[in-house]
């Protein structure tokens, strides 16, 4: 049931999606081909139309261009009133009905602010985050080329330190990280290497190691951007999510109540 369910909101979504007009690409014998034409065609690459290169568009578009004019000979050639058809119109007739239904039913569903704040109350353990840390690093082969880059940003103003230090990873580090100005965003105790994270930790916001941390990668220069201290994340920031978790919920607890019952009245024969 849950399955059914996640399955049937994420059709509704693609439904709801191409509820919209959208833009007009190309027309084939009168039809207008639209982006929501489109949408099949990369449903399976999850990227966006207007994210993809020209060229790969005009390909695009004539695939669908391809996928129209078969579509019309295949309506032209009477298929409509072949019995396969109809019985495949009509199952979808009757998923259709479902997923609007369930779409219907679950927009019902209501969560109150107090059953959140309840919810957050009685696990906020959940929401705790520990100390994190978002540093850059400078990553070298030798001992003897971080000291370089760590005499070099000694001799940095305090305000241009970190400025200094971006540049200096993009040209010097040889971390896949060398290109975001050694940028790692935040991470938590033992997330990196034992030495690098002791190092990080180590460090007040707008410091960098006066000497080269040595791991399995290499030797690091480590500038820590900023600091965060173990908190639980406040209610205000995270209600909505608990709101939407807890309708999901309820959502599926009525529809497995609702199965349970019609089970009861139906007349049901298994084949295997």
């Amino acid at each position: 049931m849950k399955r059914l369910i996640a399955t049937s909101l994420v059709a509704l979504s693609l439904a709801a999606s191409s509820a919209v007009a959208g833009k007009v690409l190309a027309e084939v014998n009168g039809k207008k081909i639209t982006t929501d034409d489109i949408a099949p065609i990369l449903a399976q690459s999850g990227v966006n139309f207007e994210q993809l290169p020209p060229q790969i568009q005009q390909q695009v578009v004539d695939q669908a261009i391809e996928r129209e004019l078969l579509k019309q000979k295949a309506i032209k050639s009477g298929i409509e009133r072949t019995s396969d058809y109809k019985k495949a119109l009509q199952k979808l007739k009757e998923d259709l009905a479902l997923e609007m239904w369930m779409r219907k039913k679950f927009n019902e569903v209501k969560v109150s602010d107090a059953e959140a704040k309840e919810f957050y109350n009685k696990n906020k353990e959940k929401f705790k985050q520990p100390e994190m840390v978002h540093a850059r690093h400078i990553l070298v082969k030798s001992e003897s080329e971080a000291k370089q880059i760590i005499n070099e940003l000694k001799k940095t103003p305090k305000n241009k330190l970190r400025e200094k230090f971006i540049e200096l990873a993009k040209q010097k580090s040889i971390g896949p990280s060398a290109q975001r100005g050694g940028d790692l965003g935040f991470f938590k105790r033992g997330q990196m290497v034992k030495p690098f994270s002791d190092a990080a930790f180590g460090l007040k916001a707008g410091e960098f190691t006066t000497k080269p941390v040595k791991t399995q990668f290499g030797y690091h220069v480590i500038y820590v951007e900023e600091k965060r201290s173990a908190q639980t994340v406040p209610f205000e920031k995270v209600k909505e999510q608990i709101k939407q978790q807890l309708k999901m919920q309820k959502f599926q607890q009525q529809m497995q109540k609702e199965a349970q019952s019609l089970r009861k009245s139906a007349k049901i024969k298994k084949m295997m």
